[in-house]
């Protein structure tokens, strides 16, 4: 391999085989900290040497096989002695010993459990001891393969906290003596449902950025498809992993018309469906039929994702059968209760049955405590209550949608929103 810019080609290389590297180093080290570090010494090591020797014909061997002769050097320096340590440093060499002849043609020599590692590592970063905060900055340093400057600027917070949440998450671990291992049958359901949110949570926040002055962070949602694509390809028995591709899938298919020239927001029924991603929806419509094959009902995410698959089968706005997605998001509401679904369901009823029948579900909701701070509840209302014609109090929902949102984009298209909503 080569490249006119050996540091560029060593930092893409790096990305694309730094979970691969933790995953594997993780299951020999049984310590993601040290994995991390062991990974970090590879990297700094193929800075120095291949611009000077060339970048190796199999890059991912060999930077497992430097991590590991770093590994044994470590150990070896150690003062503890102990008879676990001395066969962790032998079980090292020999994998070293019987990879070296393959080096230059099989990585698969040096780590044939790459996939298992992987999901193994999956658990690791989304376990339930951590934050979700915590979860996500993990999982998007050791599996995203972001720097924590990138995941401070993606989330908006300084990066010091972003290190310090990995460092705290790392050290949780690490004291709790976590099991490198897929949970058992009995723990799965409630780890993946953590894998499941981490995922989403990350995706979401590419989809609506929830502060700052982008509307969309579309690189976010790309790390999260690639993550839930690889959480497929090793769990393909999961009916909500194949739910929740499904569902990222077919939203993403919406990036590109979701902002304007100016990037400013494009709302869903203003959106020019040409500008859609076909490629993306019938991906995301491949992945819902698997969900569904899978499961004899569909889970949370599999429910949103066809919902989704309504609005992606609508070539044009009003041919979208709100009818179905308002009995989906009822469907939704009784397996995932939540005031969002109840939302969202309102908006649902209004655009099948008109704006009174949304309106009536959206005035239940507005004593509910956790949607006091949310600002799409004053925007809903504001809407609906522009359709009614009550326009004077349309404006001050706006405004109070505006007021809530951390997004300078959304404040924008709520503020205007507000001024059109009162006749000149």
């Amino acid at each position: 391999m080569t490249a006119t810019d050996p540091h560029r080609a060593i930092e893409a290389i790096f990305r694309i085989e730094s979970a691969r590297l933790v995953a594997g180093l993780t299951r020999i080290v049984r310590d993601v900290g040290l994995a991390e570090e062991l990974m970090q010494d590879a990297h700094l090591a193929a800075l120095e040497r291949w611009p000077r020797e060339g970048v190796p014909d199999n890059p991912g061997a060999w930077l497992m096989s430097t991590a590991k002769h770093r590994a044994i050097d470590l150990l070896r320096r150690s003062k503890l002695h102990q008879r676990k340590e001395d066969q962790l440093t032998r079980e090292i060499e020999a994998q070293l010993e019987q990879a070296a002849p393959k080096l230059a043609t099989d990585v698969d020599a040096l780590d044939d459990q790459i996939g298992d590692d992987l999901l193994r590592l999956m658990f690791i970063a989304c376990h339930p001891l951590l934050s979700t905060e915590a979860r996500l900055a993990l999982t998007l340093r050791l599996l995203g393969g972001l720097t924590t400057d990138e995941i401070a600027r993606a989330f908006l917070v300084p990066e010091p906290t972003v290190a310090q949440r990995i460092v705290r998450a790392k050290r949780t671990l690490a004291d709790a003596h976590v099991a490198f291992e897929v949970p058992t049958a009995s723990e799965l359901a409630e780890r993946l449902a953590s894998v499941l949110q981490v995922v989403y949570l990350i995706f979401n926040e590419g989809y609506t950025a929830t502060a700052g002055d982008d509307w969309l962070r579309p690189g976010l949602c790309e790390d999260a498809l690639r993550l839930g694509r690889v959480l497929a390809g090793l769990m393909p028995a999961e009916a909500e992993v194949h739910g929740l591709v499904a569902l990222m899938e077919l939203q993403a298919s919406r990036l590109r018309a979701r902002v304007g020239p100016g990037g400013e927001p494009v709302l869903l029924l203003e959106q020019n469906r040409a500008h859609w991603d076909y490629l993306l929806i019938g991906r995301g419509l491949a992945a819902l039929e698997r969900a569904d094959r899978l499961g004899s009902t569909r889970g949370p995410y599999a429910l949103q994702a066809a919902i989704a698959a309504c609005h992606a089968r609508a070539r044009a706005a009003d041919q979208t059968d709100w009818a179905k997605i308002a009995g989906l998001y009822a469907e939704l509401a009784e397996r995932a209760p939540s005031p969002i679904v109840q939302l969202n369901r309102a908006v649902a009823l209004a655009m099948a049955f008109g704006p009174q029948a949304g309106l009536d579900l959206v005035d239940t909701l507005t004593g509910e405590p956790s949607l006091q701070s949310y600002h799409l509840l004053p925007s809903v209302r504001g809407d609906l209550l522009g359709k009614l014609g009550r326009s004077a109090e349309a404006r001050a929902e706006f405004e109070r949608a505006a007021a809530l949102t951390r997004n300078a984009r959304e404040r924008d298209l709520l503020l205007q929103r507000a001024a059109a909503a009162m006749p000149h």
